[in-house]
């Protein structure tokens, strides 16, 4: 099969086209055909080898965590999907690899497609959709009635957590360039700040939720505007001990994480604010409950571009520019 490899880390390596060989499925497993893949910036991130310290992968690497596609084969105690069902979901940490032509699932990681979007869109759902749940419902247990401030609202993760937070009642503020305003109006926010003109900390306070995707300065920032007993949640760092030990990561890497994340524990913790580091995983079952607000229109995929399999290099260029309203998407089949 053709699949896009990385042969090591760097901003400037391109992926190659590649002959490999097909998976070969678990009890478990099914082998999927993909139709599509999204980008997102977790994959970027591992090619840059910003994650080398958490995700030990081996290189040459196929990058691509989400994909849409049909079941061609299944494992022998596989229960909950059938050769010829359309899937979509996101590869589990080092089961990647949906820039290619075949990957092999757990199924446990995947959901049925919805049937009123197009595998385009199913493929740009999974990753930032499950984050979105996992912020919101686990982690925050977001309900009517309270504040959240997503950052970067025209993004990836931005456009689905708006529509998410919306369904859940709450009142949203985000940051975004003036040219995506009406999109982001479109999409529910409530309150939309220009952050080429001005500050969001001198705008909002009294927020219960952030959603912070951003560097480590606007994190700080973050932590002003939320009232005490509040929930900062970053899915860009820095990470926790609760992480670290959550991935079983040696005493030096600990210690590393410990050390880089002491600074915002310290200041959350004065500041009477819950800070959480959120690096989501793949989950089926959630995926499932996500459907019914796809298939209720209640959230709506939003994808900017789709590039074909060839021009895989140029979809990641388009996405490393960082101005993508919404996800980009490769389309493989």
């Amino acid at each position: 099969m053709k699949a896009y490899i990385f042969p090591k880390y760097g901003k400037t390596e391109k992926l190659l086209l590649s002959d490999v060989k097909i998976p070969e499925i678990g009890d478990y497993e099914v082998l999927v055909e993909i139709h599509a893949a999204s980008i997102n910036q977790l994959d970027l991130k591992i090619k840059n080898g910003d994650f080398k310290l958490i995700l030990h992968y081996q290189l040459p690497l196929i990058l691509g965590h989400d994909i849409a596609g049909i079941v061609v084969e299944t494992g022998s105690k596989v229960s909950r999907f059938k050769i010829g069902d359309q899937i979509y979901g996101r590869a589990a940490d080092f089961h990647i690899g949906s820039f290619a032509e075949y990957i092999a699932v757990n199924e446990n990681d995947l959901a049925v497609k919805p049937i009123n979007i197009s595998m385009e869109q199913a493929a740009s759902i999974p990753l930032v959709g499950l984050t979105v749940w996992q912020a919101f419902v686990e982690k925050a247990k977001l309900r009517k009635g309270q504040k959240v401030f997503i950052q970067a609202g025209s993004g990836g993760v931005g456009t689905i957590a708006i529509q998410f937070a919306k369904h859940l009642g709450a009142f949203v503020a985000t940051t975004a360039s003036e040219k995506n305003f009406d999109m982001l109006k479109a999409l529910g926010a409530d309150i939309i700040i220009d952050y080429k003109k001005d500050n969001f900390e001198n705008i909002l306070k009294d927020y219960d939720v952030v959603l912070n995707s951003q560097d480590v300065k606007t994190l700080e920032k973050s932590l002003t505007i939320l009232k005490p007993g509040g929930s900062i949640i970053s899915i860009s760092g820095p990470p926790t001990p609760e992480f670290a030990k959550s991935i079983g990561a040696s005493a030096i890497i600990r210690f590393i994480i410990w050390l880089t994340s002491l600074k915002i524990r310290n200041r959350a913790k004065n500041l009477n604010i819950n800070y959480s580091f959120l690096f989501m995983k793949a989950n089926g079952r959630q995926l499932e409950q996500i459907n019914n607000l796809l298939e209720s229109k209640a959230i709506k995929p939003v994808v900017d571009k789709v590039f074909s399999f060839e021009q895989t290099n140029d979809a990641v260029e388009y996405m490393e520019k960082g101005h993508a309203k919404g996800k980009v998407v490769v389309k493989i089949k």
